[in-house]
């Protein structure tokens, strides 16, 4: 890279960073082309971007940007994925792809615009998803309407019963 593609990288990596709430940093090794596209394919799926980028372009880029103090003293091989979105997803593809592949692992992310530990990473990999989320949302939402159907009903149908008795018995004669 000459000097211009340099501060190019720079610049668009500020900008990415300075969007991105969520930022995950991974290294890697010895990761086939066919396992790396298939990682890229997830990443997108999920609302993502994933990039590998040179260690000293990545501290320079993320001057200034919430992720400055996470991208300080990288080391060997460094990606990067960022996302505005939904950080589960995100962290839920990247963890399915490192158990697949051992020579893929987390080295440190940004939820939220806060460094969280490794732990907190795995933590974040258990949650369930936005769309499990609102379901359970939508279904509890949901559960006071059913219970005042449910006795509507049950009272409507002890009327109709009390008047087919009362029907059978002849009580309604004049």
């Amino acid at each position: 890279m000459n000097r211009d593609e340099k501060q190019r990288e720079i610049e668009r990596l500020r900008e990415e960073l300075a969007r991105a709430l969520n930022v995950f940093v991974m290294t890697f090794e010895k990761i086939p082309v066919a396992a790396d596209w298939e990682l890229r394919r997830q990443v997108r799926a999920a609302g993502a971007r994933y990039h590998v980028v040179k260690n000293t372009l990545a501290e320079r880029g993320a001057k200034g940007t919430p992720a400055e103090d996470l991208l300080r003293s990288l080391a060997g091989p460094t990606a990067l994925a960022t996302t505005e979105t939904s950080p589960v997803a995100l962290a839920k593809a990247l963890s399915a792809y490192a158990k697949l592949n051992p020579n893929f692992t987390f080295r440190a992310g940004m939820v939220e615009g806060r460094v969280v530990s490794l732990a907190e990473i795995a933590e974040l990999v258990q949650l369930p998803g936005r769309e499990e989320l609102l379901a359970k949302v939508m279904y509890l939402a949901a559960s006071p309407a059913r219970g005042v159907a449910r006795a509507v009903q049950s009272v409507m149908s002890a009327l109709a019963r009390a008047l087919d008795q009362a029907v059978a018995q002849n009580k309604f004669q004049q």
